[in-house]
């Protein structure tokens, strides 16, 4: 059999670690550490092989959920579900998110421990109808942004992880066939959720989610797709890849399941988001069988897109409030000349600037998704709410740092992780839905 150099590298690794000369030389733990690092250089073939998604012959009917009952008035009281799902979300964001934050963004991976308390919250069942075994009663983008802000206080990294699954099981709910829901939203159900993500972005210049690289053709058996996605959450785990590709000219959505040929992933750590495990994700004629393509002849990808849009500002809302509560009683307590910096007209100012500016995101990011429960359009609605958010995430971000002095470029405060993740709002497009 022939090898390629990867291949034989490894091979030589393996049979110089045998060597019992290692630990008398103390060479033993250098030499693994490299062998580690050179398993996970470059692309390397994706299959994770704990999850097989059984085509089913007796598929419920394909359900819709409705959209959210419209108002005439103007009523931005949540409901009491909604109140229920903030209060249980806020602690799990306090309690577990944010310590565990700063160890996942070294590490660059979620701790099982957070994963297990994760599990237990069901995240995905808030998007998957009855019958499949969810709780959906009507679809709901506010109570997903709401989800998003929540999480997004104790880490944001974390909390795209965390929905990454949850917008995967979005998308079927909302577009996928009978077969396709029947198929895999019970999995998403059990006690061990499948990591499921999206994989949208690009890494051109200028990337434009409507204009993809990334090629869908036809094959006699289905569909081979072609392309190099980069952003994609937790894609070195990832069991069920919901992809993006253009095919006959128009973008469209393909369900992918790890293990299929000609897909591999290599880890693409970026400036934020670190917790979030991204990676790049490379397709070589993967060829799929022709039930791959997500819905039919409905399926709207500006909509999604929209949708994705109104979830990532709800991770920028978040976070910026994070900065927010962490800043204020920070400089109520430092003190400089005497009296606390907070008695400063620039650091009063900045400070409320950062309320305002948090709270006019807030109110734009649920306009728009309040139009898109009821059905009502919202393309510009959710334009504008990306806009204010691209540009008021970062600059929050900013602010933080420079009110915490030398003390925000230094990693014993979380303001200077907060600012890295911020970055990501107005750079990244796809991986979400509400």
């Amino acid at each position: 059999m022939i090898r390629d150099p990867m291949g034989f590298a490894l091979s030589m690794m393996n049979r110089l670690a045998a060597n019992p000369l290692l630990d008398r030389l103390g060479l033993r733990t250098p030499l693994e550490r490299t062998a580690y690092h050179g398993t996970r250089s470059g692309f390397r073939t994706l299959a994770f092989a704990g999850r097989e998604f059984n085509r089913v012959s007796n598929w419920l009917p394909r359900k819709r959920l409705p959209d959210g009952s419209a108002s005439d008035l103007f009523d931005l009281s949540l409901s009491d579900d909604q109140r229920m799902i903030t209060d249980l979300l806020g602690r799990f964001a306090r309690d577990e998110l944010r310590t565990a934050a700063g160890i996942a963004d070294e590490t660059r991976e979620i701790p099982d421990n957070t994963i297990s308390a994760a599990a237990e919250l069901g995240l995905p069942l808030y998007a998957i109808p009855e019958e499949f075994g969810g709780v959906a009663e009507h679809q709901s983008p506010v109570t997903s942004v709401l989800i998003a802000e929540q999480l997004a206080w104790g880490d944001m990294g974390l909390a795209t992880a965390l929905l990454a699954p949850f917008s995967v099981a979005q998308a079927i709910t909302r577009w996928g066939t009978g077969e396709q829901q029947s198929r895999y939203l019970p999995a998403f159900c059990g006690e061990k959720p499948p990591v499921a993500t999206i994989a949208v972005d690009e890494p051109t210049p200028l990337f434009d989610p409507l204009v993809l690289q990334t090629s869908a053709r036809r094959t006699d058996t289905g569909y081979a797709l072609t392309g190099l996605k980069n952003a994609v959450v937790q894609g070195e785990s990832a069991e069920l890849l919901l992809t993006a590709a253009q095919l006959d000219g128009q973008p469209r959505l393909f369900i992918v399941e790890a293990g299929t040929p000609g897909i591999r992933v290599k880890a693409d750590p970026a400036m934020g988001l670190r917790a979030s495990g991204a990676c790049q994700l490379l397709l070589e004629n993967a060829e799929l069988p022709s039930d791959a393509l997500l819905g039919d002849d409905d399926f709207d990808y500006q909509n999604f897109l929209d949708r994705g849009a109104l979830l990532r500002c709800g991770l920028a809302i978040g976070t910026a409030q994070a900065v927010q509560d962490y800043v204020i009683p920070y400089c109520n307590d430092r003190k400089a000349f005497g009296e606390p910096v907070s008695h400063r007209q620039s650091v009063a100012f900045m400070i409320s600037n950062l309320a305002i500016e948090t709270d006019s995101m807030r109110m734009l990011t649920w306009r728009a998704a309040s139009r898109l429960e009821q059905g009502l359009p919202a393309h510009r609605e959710t334009t504008l709410a990306r806009l204010l958010c691209n540009e008021k995430a970062m600059e929050a971000g900013t602010n933080g740092v420079q009110l915490l002095g030398g003390h925000g470029f230094v990693k014993e405060h979380p303001v200077e992780r907060w600012y890295r993740d911020l970055r990501s709002v107005a750079t990244l497009v796809g991986g979400l839905l509400a």
